[in-house]
This record gives C-alpha cells, sequence and structure tokens, in this order.
C-alpha cells in the first residue's frame, strides 16, 4: 500500500517534499533553485511557486536571497528575533 509523503509507515516517518525543502532553506548557507529541483524532482517555475506561495504567502515565512560569488542564487529563510 503506498503511503503519502509525511505519512508514518511502521515506525519510520517519511519527509514530505515540503519538509525537505524547508529544512535546506533554514541551513545557515541556504539553497538554490538548482538543489531544490534536485531532490524534489520539480521543474524551475515549480519551485519558485512554492517559493512565492507556499513558503512567503501560506506560511507567512520571510526568505532572503543572496547572488554568491558563483552568480548562483540563494533563498533562506529568515527568522526573526524575539523581541526584548
Amino acid at each position: 500500500m503506498a503511503h503519502k509523503s509525511g505519512k508514518v509507515s511502521g515506525r519510520q516517518v517519511i519527509p514530505s517534499k515540503t519538509d525537505i525543502v524547508l529544512k535546506r532553506l533554514s541551513s545557515t548557507k541556504g539553497t538554490s533553485v538548482e538543489e531544490i529541483m534536485q531532490v524534489t524532482g520539480w521543474q524551475a517555475h515549480s519551485v519558485r511557486g512554492f517559493l512565492s506561495g507556499t513558503v512567503r504567502k501560506r506560511l507567512s515565512l520571510k526568505l532572503e536571497t543572496d547572488v554568491g560569488k558563483d552568480g548562483a542564487r540563494r533563498y533562506r529563510i529568515v527568522r526573526s528575533a524575539p523581541a526584548g
């Protein structure tokens, strides 16, 4: 029987593509569209749609973009500092 991503299969939790991408975006170095395409199998326009529609709008997370010395654009989630 096939399991949907993110569901428990016996004792093992299978991470969803969303979980995988959010984990990469949360790393200090972030990730590129090309890297997300490799791990998810998505096309570039789907990755950009996910970043805009899911990450920015639905999850209300702030994305920061930087262009590295190699010319590759990298995205990462910026966590707000606690007030106080």
